[in-house]
């Protein structure tokens, strides 16, 4: 999917962002929303021009109740939260789970300050132990807005195995790149000893310095309480990084560990076009094809 906008993002524009690393329980949607709106209203009244929240925020990523409570998008939890965005006046980025017929997928929506949907994605990089729950999602896209070009990624869709998709989108101009998450780990891992995070912070730094863009990854907290990783935690320790690699924000790590993280992002404009960026990418070290 690819939607315009009347109007195109300025060079070097700066937007405030909001990470919402909100506490989601499995299979409680009414519950996982209304946080949600909270987080939207909340981020707004500290200047945010853009929200990102967690992967599956409905239902909670692989819980097995999203066989029965996945609704379809557009639907009545897309346009709950268009709500909200339209009230509050952001942009959203939201994971949700999505029903289409007899299959269930793990998505995202991207919700303009008028609530309307500009992207929906369909993770496509889905765990091999979540291929019983979901479908695989089969395209990638942008949206063209005021405040840049952004685009959708959920979770996994970005693990340096998988970084395809992020270049793919990068080449249609994506200059935000927009992740609701899901990171967790089993109950006893030692954050001490071994700081979460590094995956993401290779394949974002990757991206973000090859291409100026700005990648931001948001997980929510809370325990995984059904499904093939009960008993897990998921963390938050959401993670932002900007052109050149540099990291912009991350959020507290830990499965009590909500908060709205809000940072500065610039945007800048793409580097180069097509065939032209071949010569870019190789002057700054990418050997790739």
């Amino acid at each position: 999917m690819r939607t315009t906008a009347t109007s195109a993002p300025w060079p070097g524009a700066e937007v405030t962002v909001g990470m919402g690393q909100m506490l989601v329980r499995g299979g409680r949607p009414a519950e996982n929303l209304a946080r949600a709106v909270d987080v939207i209203q909340r981020a707004a009244g500290e200047g945010c021009d853009l929200v990102v929240l967690p992967e599956c925020l409905d239902v909670g990523w692989t819980h097995p109740a999203a066989r029965e409570l996945a609704q379809p998008i557009p639907g009545e939890r897309s346009a709950l939260l268009g709500h909200a965005a339209r009230q509050s006046g952001v942009y959203v980025a939201a994971g949700l789970t999505e029903r289409e017929g007899e299959q269930v997928y793990n998505a995202a929506v991207l919700l303009s300050p008028q609530g309307d949907i500009l992207l929906k994605h369909r993770k496509i990089n889905e765990l091999a132990i979540a291929h019983d729950l979901y479908s695989i999602g089969d395209r990638l896209g942008v949206a063209h807005t005021p405040i840049g070009t952004m685009a959708l990624s959920i979770c996994a869709d970005n693990f340096p195995s998988s970084l395809a998709l992020g270049h793919a989108l990068a080449r249609m101009g994506a200059r935000l790149l927009l992740s609701p998450s899901a990171w967790a780990v089993q109950a006893d891992y030692d954050h001490q000893a071994k700081p979460y995070g590094a995956l993401w912070l290779e394949a974002y730094t990757e991206l973000a310095r090859l291409y100026d863009l700005t990648v931001v990854g948001v997980s929510n907290v809370g325990p995984i309480e059904a499904g093939v990783w009960a008993g897990r935690q998921c963390i938050g320790c959401s993670l932002a990084v900007g052109p050149g690699g540099t990291v912009l924000a991350q959020g507290p790590y830990g499965d009590t560990a909500e908060a709205l993280v809000v940072f500065r992002a610039q945007v800048r404009p793409p580097l180069a076009w097509g065939t032209d960026l071949a010569a870019v990418l190789r002057d700054r070290g990418y050997v790739g094809p």
